[in-house]
């Protein structure tokens, strides 16, 4: 797949964001570069305004010394570029809802990642296929034994499924509806529509359905839903290996118990049978838990080489589950399990697949049920000295990320985004309107004011991620890569083998990173990196 719309990143040195600015809201570009006088033209060449640029000082993540070109008093809609010392930025817009386009692909990436049927052209674009991995399942432990769990999403560049990713990926989208109900509750972005259901909803409900799929009878859930190997570079209808269900593990137990009590909420207004359904899986997987509480671990057979989504301990994932539990229950039997559980060492803020502790804590905070107050408030606590910490990181660096330099790793983009959903939750919980600032510096960050000038958002920016590694984008035969989806981003410790040999020693970390399909550890995609950048795209639409 060749992209012509993809231009090398290296013929720009002013990074901003691509997508574009609010006309209230900050501005600031990048140039890792000194000037006297920066410019902003229009489309027609004109200059619209001037400035001078601010010294930062020395970026260790990029190795640039920076200098900060703030234009937020300049708000008048339109298109533009910044010009200084004979090199411009890419174009970007300010306008009122520069964020809404770039919600509505990242959203509909998740449309693109359904499993298990065809994607009509009326929806999908120039970008359908045909059914896929329609069979039955096979388990791992008895092959004789078939189950239908067709359905949900592929979870990253080729075709598995897993529950704790989709899980809370899935999470982050409902509480970005609970949270922004304005902003999702009458959004249409083109898939299938569901009765009454907003698209969002109507999204989260086709990876559910195949959530529960993974439930056993007695409440167990098999940990993920792959071939043995990770398949070649197909179609997803091309693949035609046997499915496997790999063995139960608590943290699929635990997650999928949270993620279905959340929802069961969520969706009875719209659908009650459907919400009681949810809610016996959740119960159901409750009791598992509560008569299994030791830990039950994954770890992936000899034979087999996809995703592990192993943990060490699902201390976290237990204390999400049973707040969600009580929360739309009120069974006191779950609240006598969080309170010991909240004083264990875990992360009280991790909102990611592997820790999910934020999510527990989002869940008590926003408990309708009887609580202890002073929790609440140690709780909110917690997420506003997350946020202050990373408000410092933030400070530190030249382009704005609540990272260190060491923490640019395997999907560092995700966890910029995790951390910019702590911003926005600070200022939900805690009334923190600089953290708004804050979150919009790590989106900027994202979509193209990083120190390669590229917009790591397929399909949107000018100099833009093209080349994810994604089967389906790589062998649809389409020049355009479907738009929407969040690339991986920079790896100081890069895994592939292209990579390895691309990306010589001693590059700073933020610049470990080039636009390949084969770069799996740069440049895949996966759903649980989308859905933190949802959830900040909706916090700042609503904003």
């Amino acid at each position: 797949m060749n992209d012509a719309h993809n231009t090398n990143s290296s013929s720009i040195g002013i990074f901003v964001n691509q997508a574009g600015y609010r006309p209230e809201g900050p501005k600031k570009a990048v140039l890792p570069f000194s000037c006297e006088e920066y410019k902003i033209i229009d489309t027609d060449g004109r200059v619209r305004f001037s400035g001078m640029p601010s010294g930062f000082g020395f970026d260790k993540a990029s190795g640039d010394n920076v200098y900060i070109a703030d234009f937020s008093r300049f708000s008048d809609p339109g298109e533009y570029r910044i010009i200084a010392n004979g090199t411009s930025s890419a174009l970007f817009s300010i306008n009122d809802r520069v964020y809404e386009r770039v919600l509505d692909s990242t959203l509909k990436a998740f449309y693109y990642q359904r499993c298990g049927c065809a994607l009509d052209r009326r929806y999908a674009g120039i970008w359908p296929h045909d059914a896929c991995h329609t069979e039955k399942a096979r388990l791992w432990e008895d092959s004789d034994i078939e189950v239908d769990i067709t359905g949900g999403w592929h979870d990253a560049g080729d075709f598995g499924r897993y529950v704790t990713p989709g899980a809370v990926a899935a999470a982050h989208l409902l509480y970005a509806y609970k949270l922004f109900p304005g902003v999702l509750e009458g959004r249409r972005y083109g898939i299938p529509a569901d009765g009454e259901l907003p698209d969002a909803l109507a999204e989260v409900r086709y990876e559910l359905e195949w959530l529960m799929k993974m439930q056993r009878a007695d409440g167990a859930v098999y940990h993920k839903a792959t071939s043995a190997l990770h398949p070649p570079f197909v179609m997803p209808e091309k693949d035609k290996a046997t499915i496997y269900l790999f063995p139960c593990s608590s943290m699929a137990a635990a997650d999928l118990a949270a993620v279905c009590a959340l929802a069961s909420g969520i969706y009875r207004p719209f659908d009650r049978e459907f919400a009681d359904r949810l809610l016996e899986t959740a119960e159901r997987s409750g009791e598992w838990l509560i008569g299994h509480p030791e830990f039950l671990g994954f770890t992936n057979p000899e034979e087999c080489n996809t995703g592990l989504y192993g943990q060490h301990s699902d201390i976290s994932n237990r204390f999400w589950a049973f707040t969600e539990l009580y929360s739309v229950t009120g069974d006191k039997k779950y609240l006598d399990l969080i309170n010991p559980s909240v004083n264990k060492d875990f992360s009280l803020t991790e909102l990611g697949h592997a820790e999910t502790g934020g999510l527990g804590s989002l869940a008590y905070i926003l408990c309708p049920q009887p609580k202890d107050k002073l929790t609440a408030t140690r709780l909110k606590s917690i997420f506003y000295g997350s946020a202050a910490a990373l408000k410092g990181l933030s400070e530190k660096s030249g382009y704005g990320t609540a990272v260190s330099p060491e923490h640019y790793y395997w999907g560092s983009n995700m966890q910029i985004m995790k951390n910019a959903m702590i911003f926005a939750l600070n200022d939900v919980l805690n009334g923190d309107p600089r953290s708004r600032d804050c979150a919009a510096r790590q989106l900027d960050y994202l979509l193209g004011a990083n120190p390669l000038g590229i917009s790591y958002v397929t399909g949107t920016g000018e100099y833009r991620c093209s080349h994810p590694h994604l089967r389906t984008a790589a062998c649809d035969g389409v020049d355009e890569c479907i738009p929407g989806f969040v690339a991986g981003g920079p790896n100081r410790h890069p895994a592939d083998t292209t990579a390895i040999k691309s990306i010589e020693h001693g590059t700073p970390p933020a610049k470990c990173y080039i636009d390949n399909e084969d770069c799996y550890s740069l440049n895949e995609v996966a759903i649980y990196w989308n859905s933190p950048t949802v959830f900040v795209l909706a916090y700042l639409c609503g904003k």
